[in-house]
């Protein structure tokens, strides 16, 4: 379940948010007039979140190599290899 809070609770309890933030390494749900304006989360949280979200990225770039016929055989990765 979600953590949602108010927007004036960025202002009257930061410290609050800031260490829940970090020791459940989980964002929290900020509204706005009841209604939902922000996520907040420790800069580790958001840090690992971008680098999963980059993995996918590589990772559905070289699915899209596959389907496209973009693929070495052994012996090319091979030379390849020893190139370097």
């Amino acid at each position: 379940m979600p953590t949602i809070r108010k927007s004036a609770d960025l202002r009257n309890s930061y410290g609050e948010i800031s260490e829940f933030c970090h020791r459940n390494r989980e964002p929290i749900f900020i509204t706005k007039n009841g209604n939902g304006d922000l996520a907040v989360m420790s800069i580790e949280t958001y840090e690992e979140l971008a680098g999963k979200r980059e993995l996918y990225s590589l990772l559905q770039a070289g699915v899209e190599d596959i389907k496209r016929g973009n693929v070495l055989t052994e012996d090319e990765m091979d030379r390849s290899l020893d190139i370097m």
